[in-house]
């Protein structure tokens, strides 16, 4: 960004959006269509918008100015959290935290947005989806084992328990079946190259191409790692403090999960990752820490094998991950 560069902090909710920048101040528009529209009004060639990730709400506004040759750029809501706390500002409204927006971006660098396209769209709206049914079925499922601690009292409550299981079950699957269509029709080798990792199943494949965009969204493998959320922490100060190194946990909690799972099987079948978890327990650390390790090496082979387009090799995969 130059210094003609004219920020635009954005506070957005369901029902409307407050905007506000150093030159224009303090705005409000309706979060659809017809508020883009007099928001844009506002807008030059030098502008830059900056909201933050707010699940749904700022999906819509973000795309429409991508689409319309502005730049924007979606933030971690932490990061922005953190600016305010360190101003220590008593203000929490929807205008003050639009100005605070705005501030954040002139002092930051941020990361421009870059506009998914449907089929990338439908993935990620799919799996959230997918969650959302696994929480249910889960609560569903604990409430059948209840009834059955219970003797089954009620016969009417534990079908209805049962027929939405089977009912959640079925609409699992015809979700994942979307979403390995999806996957197979934009990135079917890359998949298929991901899947030959030992400790890399359909899964772990499918979310990795799915949340890193085919690998596009990172030029290194450190950039994946920390958007798993799978880096050290470091805990130290002066000379009394001396916490133990702890991951970040600031990343994709659904991507870091499902590493972890995969680093079980990675431990058993794949090499490099048998032997460095081996390592690392022989030097008296725990398994916990160790299989994170794992999973950070699972990320640098995956990431290694998907821009050089080769399957997994042992032997060559060990010397650049």
């Amino acid at each position: 960004m130059n210094k003609n560069t004219e920020f635009f902090g954005i506070d957005i909710s369901k029902d409307v959006f407050d905007v506000f920048s150093l030159e224009k101040g303090h705005n409000q528009f309706a979060n659809n269509e017809k508020g883009f529209k007099q928001f844009i009004k506002k807008l030059s060639k030098e502008s830059l918008v900056v909201m933050e990730a707010t699940g749904y709400y700022h999906y819509c506004l973000a795309q429409y100015l991508y689409e319309k040759g502005y730049a924007v750029s979606v933030v971690n809501p932490l990061s922005v959290k953190r600016f305010i706390q360190m101003k220590l500002s008593k203000v929490k409204t929807d205008k003050s935290d639009a100005k605070s927006i705005c501030e954040y971006a002139r002092n930051n660098e941020v990361p421009l947005y870059t506009a998914k396209d449907k089929n990338q769209a439908e993935c990620l709206q799919l799996l959230r989806l997918m969650d959302t049914y696994v929480k249910h079925r889960t609560a569903m499922k604990n409430k059948l084992d209840g009834e059955k601690v219970l003797g089954i009292p009620s016969k009417a409550v534990y079908r209805s328990l049962s027929r939405t299981v089977k009912h959640l079950n079925k609409g699992l699957a015809l979700l994942e079946a979307r979403l390995i269509a999806l996957v197979i029709e934009e990135q079917q080798e890359q998949l298929k190259l991901l899947k030959t990792i030992p400790g890399i199943g359909e899964k772990a494949a499918i979310l990795l191409v799915v949340f890193t965009d085919g690998f596009s969204k990172f030029e290194n493998s450190k950039q994946l790692c920390c958007y798993a959320g799978i880096t050290p922490t470091i805990r130290q100060s002066g000379s009394s403090v001396r916490g133990r190194s702890r991951i970040s946990k600031i990343g994709n909690k659904k991507l870091r999960n499902q590493l972890f799972l995969s680093s079980f099987t990675a431990c058993q079948y794949n090499k490099a990752c048998r032997e460095l978890f081996e390592r690392i327990v022989s030097q008296g650390k725990s398994k916990k820490l160790a299989l994170l390790a794992v999973c950070n090496k699972l990320l640098k082979q995956a990431f290694a094998i998907a821009k050089s387009g080769m399957p997994y090799n042992e032997n060559f995969v060990s010397k650049i991950a």
